[in-house]
């Protein structure tokens, strides 16, 4: 709510379509509403035209369309580029759009801060505030489609996205809807750090792609690297991934960033293939990307190599991820509102 008013920017095309009821409206007004919201990006009632006045007047005595504009935006040398946003009670967040060669991609945030304590990660050292509304996550990609054409959406940013499971799932029936932002499921893919009950919920509400940040091969390591993995071991946390339900070839994404001395040696890529061997997976590996305050380092090139060399001698699909965006830090696991305290002057 915002004044007493509902952001119609937080309801689904069927809670859309229940609100207007309650007001004797046509169900085919919500399509025209979401199409005027998403495809049109509307910004105030006046401009849907294909609406009756005292329709309008209505929406906006009850309603507001929320929005977001980038209070900064910084350009790295390769093209990334990271955008600030400051929302309606003064926190931020940040997003990153990441070019290539015949798309683009926009990690997207889903809370403020994140309480998953990942000790890798520089986001996870600033503190968890609260969770994102679903239109303040659907806004992230409506301010800059603005500025950028965006072909995937990747739920990377700051926060655990299932850790805010609700506003998460009614993001993405608005971003996959064909009548709200028009994504297919094969361009959305959402990332956890292991939050197994959620993982179920998640398959069972929704077609997206799932990426499972997993990072070490042993329960030892995970349980130090993230706690969440003492909730979640590695058997459950892999049965869940064996049963998430994937349509057609698709496979999960299995990201894991490689850190020195501690998940990258040979024994490490053995273990790995041991654990993935029935699970229809491809293997992100991410030289850490380092960074004060924490003492971990990034592998040398030679080890990365012969990880990647294994895991494609057992026929695993793999990439090594070149680190982008790092010189503004934009990089996986970098987010942590320094462009915030650029602007503030801080």
């Amino acid at each position: 709510m915002m004044n007493g008013k509902i952001d119609i920017k937080n309801l689904t095309l069927d809670d859309l379509i229940a609100f207007l009821a309650g007001k004797g409206k046509e169900r085919y007004r919500a399509r025209q509403i979401f199409k005027w919201l998403y495809q049109k990006d509307a910004r105030s009632f006046a401009e849907m035209t294909d609406l009756a006045k005292d329709l309008r007047r209505d929406l906006e005595e009850t309603t507001v369309i929320s929005d977001l504009e980038p209070e900064a935006m910084e350009v790295s040398r390769d093209g990334t580029r990271k955008y600030l946003f400051r929302l309606e009670d003064g926190n931020t967040v940040e997003s990153v759009l990441i070019p290539e060669e015949d798309r683009t991609t926009l990690c997207i945030s889903s809370q403020v801060g994140c309480a998953m304590a990942c000790e890798f990660c520089l986001t996870g050292t600033f503190r968890f505030t609260r969770n994102l509304t679903a239109a303040e996550i659907v806004n992230q990609i409506c301010a800059v489609r603005r500025d950028v054409p965006v072909r995937n959406i990747v739920f990377m940013g700051m926060g655990e996205p299932l850790a805010n499971l609700d506003n998460v799932v009614k993001a993405l029936k608005i971003i996959l809807h064909d009548d709200g932002l028009q994504f297919s499921t094969r361009r959305v893919t959402v990332s956890t750090s292991g939050l197994v009950p959620e993982m179920e919920r998640l398959g069972r509400e929704v077609t997206v792609n799932l990426a499972v940040s997993l990072n070490a091969t042993t329960d030892e390591v995970r349980d130090r690297i993230m706690p969440v993995n003492r909730r979640y071991p590695l058997r459950v946390l892999l049965d869940a991934c064996r049963s998430y339900p994937l349509p057609g070839r698709r496979k999960i994404t299995i990201e894991y960033v490689m850190i020195k001395g501690l998940n990258d040696s040979l024994e490490d890529a053995k273990r790995l293939v041991k654990l993935l061997s029935d699970i229809p997976s491809k293997i992100n590996l991410i030289p850490f990307n380092e960074h004060d305050g924490c003492s971990f380092k990034c592998p040398d090139q030679g080890a990365i190599d012969v990880f990647h060399s294994y895991l494609l001698s057992k026929h695993f699909t793999v990439i090594t991820r070149s680190s982008r965006g790092s010189d503004i830090s934009a990089a996986c696991g970098q987010l942590k509102g320094k462009l915030d305290k650029n602007v503030s002057g801080i």
